[in-house]
């Protein structure tokens, strides 16, 4: 798919971030939308900045966990538009806890929106692709797909499946060619607020000193603008990528992924038990 122009694309998590940046990029290039987010406010900013355009850009409050809710909205959006070629599964939340703090419900609600949320826009979006003979399944993981990260258990979790996920996908569309291709996305540091918007528990302070200050160094790895990073994801798709590292610190974490995994682990075993000392000398 090496035009966009007159495709009909649907975006979850539209309200804001990647999201947001996507559905300009691809007004700008003559796609039509079809956009979804849980926050209407934000959504209905993304739908004003995204008209004027000559495009058609419909919209709906979607929870991506409620999977007959995503299912419908996939309906809706080919009755209104016709048809659909692209989906970018885009939605995400997160939450920093260790392993043994974390809570079930925290845990449920962000593989819900992150894992399942994606699987629910594949398959609900999948068949309308087919239909429309040339289509892209585009799944947002994150470099914390491609490398495990204290504090980010539930976080790993998802994105690693969504990577495995849609890699799997790509194989069998491979297999029985319909027209429909996939990409995995892993995205490095985004200036969005998915990390200002975390539910983040006290056991994170024992490395940043306080929920503020955890917030504050993890807002220091946020150096690409999301504007850039959409424009990358869709380089990604014309080209037909089969995943696709956004940002200069998801190629570094890509090349860690592949060292061996006591290495990568010690180390940063090591980097946390050393700030924790600089907080508190006594730790162990």
């Amino acid at each position: 798919m090496k035009n966009l122009n007159g495709r009909i694309a649907a975006i979850t998590g539209a309200g804001s971030g990647i999201g947001r940046a996507l559905a300009e990029e691809l007004s700008r290039r003559g796609a039509h939308l079809a956009l979804s987010d849980v926050n209407e406010v934000g959504l209905a900013e993304t739908v004003a900045r995204c008209e004027g355009r000559g495009v058609k850009v419909t919209s709906q409050i979607v929870d991506v966990a409620d999977r007959a809710a995503v299912e419908a909205w996939a309906d809706l959006v080919v009755d209104e538009h016709g048809a659909v070629n692209l989906i970018f599964n885009n939605a995400g939340v997160a939450v920093a806890a260790t392993v043994e703090s974390i809570s079930y419900e925290d845990f449920e609600w962000l593989m819900n929106i992150n894992f399942w949320g994606v699987v629910h826009g594949t398959k609900a979006f999948l068949p309308h692709l087919k239909a429309a003979g040339e289509g892209h399944v585009v799944n947002v993981s994150s470099v914390f797909g491609l490398v495990s990260i204290p504090s980010q258990s539930a976080y790993n979790a998802a994105k690693f499946a969504v990577r495995g996920f849609t890699d799997a996908l790509r194989i069998e569309l491979e297999i029985d060619p319909c027209g429909v291709s996939a990409t995995t996305i892993h995205p490095g540091g985004i200036a969005t607020n998915i990390a200002r918007d975390a539910r983040v528990d006290d056991s994170v302070a024992d490395v940043a000193g306080s929920t503020e200050e955890a917030m504050v160094e993890f807002d220091k790895f946020l150096r690409t603008p999301p504007e850039k990073a959409a424009r990358q994801i869709l380089k990604a798709v014309e080209r037909n990528r089969r995943r696709a590292l956004i940002g200069p610190d998801a190629v570094v974490f890509d090349a860690v992924s592949r060292l061996p995994a006591g290495l990568y682990q010690r180390v940063l075993a090591g980097g946390a038990r050393l700030q924790r000392r600089e907080r508190a000398p006594d730790a162990p």
